[in-house]
């Protein structure tokens, strides 16, 4: 009864804390927060100046005594006091200021990181003013966003391209039975891009060009259409401004290794699946969500590498915290479950 009576009047939240993008989930609301997870601050005194939207248009064009960081890095906690800020500033945008308790916060995470990691993770929410904290991998929770049905017993896989991390699990039985994290996502696409500029044309361009050039033109599997954009950045030899023409062949080109990692690990989660779930792979395929998925050609490139139907989500970008959501409404039936386990 108490439970029912707090999920009345506490906006208890899923989060997806990402490392290019938080995105908030309150119960019986729906997503009602998605920003870029960058923290503007003063460099002697670390007083935070901006967060979110405002402070990614500040990403490499900040004054000496003003930085502008990314708190989180291939998915975990590079910046502890700036993640507590983070979290902190984004609980109290969306929590119900007439409500009395501190929100129950579920937070997906990278299902390879380290205990101390982990706890990272849940002290720095609880730091932010969460009542409790629940940690999900987030392969689980990008399968249940993605509308997969974890508990039956076929086997699905989940390849979830985020900002810092790709995640890659065989899911059967409500459990991942194989599961890989690599440290290679869409941010190592974008350095891949400003990597080849500055080979090729001596040029140099910031991560949010890179960022766009990916996603405007960007590919990874030839279609024979080919796109031309003009990017802005400074010459390496004299130093000025310059603009060049590109082509979305030369973007493959750029994004040819990380892409090709990609792969592997796949390849690798595949290799290690029991036979049975194998086979009923062939069926159910791979489902890719995250926002590394979008790249254009990359659904086409897995099925012709792994001989199996690939297909993305209906909102990739989303999986994840629609997973911590659906964890969040199930919440109470996992709590009395576990205490009847004891």
């Amino acid at each position: 009864m108490f439970n029912y009576i707090f999920s009345l009047f506490s906006n208890d939240m899923g989060i997806d804390l990402g490392t290019a993008s938080v995105l908030v989930f309150i119960k019986g609301q729906d997503i009602v927060l998605r920003e870029p997870s960058v923290v503007a601050m003063e460099r002697d005194t670390k007083r935070v100046l901006s967060i979110g939207i405002e402070a990614k248009k500040m990403l490499g064009k900040t004054p000496s005594n003003i930085i502008a960081i990314r708190p989180l890095r291939n998915g975990v906690i590079a910046d502890f006091e700036a993640t507590e800020k983070m979290i902190r500033f984004f609980i109290k945008k969306v929590h119900n200021k007439r409500t009395l308790l501190h929100p129950r916060v579920v937070i997906g995470v990278p299902s390879g990181i380290t205990e101390v990691e982990r706890r990272a993770v849940r002290e720095s929410a609880e730091q932010a003013g969460a009542r409790e904290v629940y940690l999900i991998d987030e392969p689980m929770a990008a399968a249940i966003g993605a509308g997969i049905q974890i508990q039956e017993p076929q086997g699905n896989m989940i390849v979830d391209i985020g900002g810092g991390t790709t995640e890659v699990a065989v899911i059967a039985l409500g459990g991942m039975v194989v599961a890989k994290s690599l440290e290679i996502a869409g941010d190592k696409m974008d350095e891949a891009v400003v990597q080849y500029f500055r080979k090729k044309y001596n040029l140099t361009i910031g991560e949010n060009t890179a960022e766009a050039v990916k996603i405007k033109i960007g590919s990874v599997f030839s279609s024979g259409e080919k796109i031309t954009m003009e990017v802005k950045g400074r010459g390496l030899l004299t130093g000025l401004p310059q603009i060049i023409s590109v082509t979305s062949d030369e973007i493959r080109t750029a994004l040819a290794d990380p892409v090709r990692k990609i792969v592997e690990i796949v390849k690798d989660v595949l290799e290690e699946t029991p036979p049975e779930l194998a086979a009923d792979l062939v069926d159910s395929g791979i489902t890719l969500s995250g926002g590394g998925s979008l790249v254009r050609g990359l659904p086409e490139l897995l099925a012709q590498e792994t001989k199996l139907p690939v297909s993305c989500a209906n909102d990739p970008l989303t999986c994840v915290v629609k997973g911590t959501g659906a964890y969040l409404e199930e919440l109470d039936n996992i709590k009395k479950l576990k205490r009847r386990d004891t």
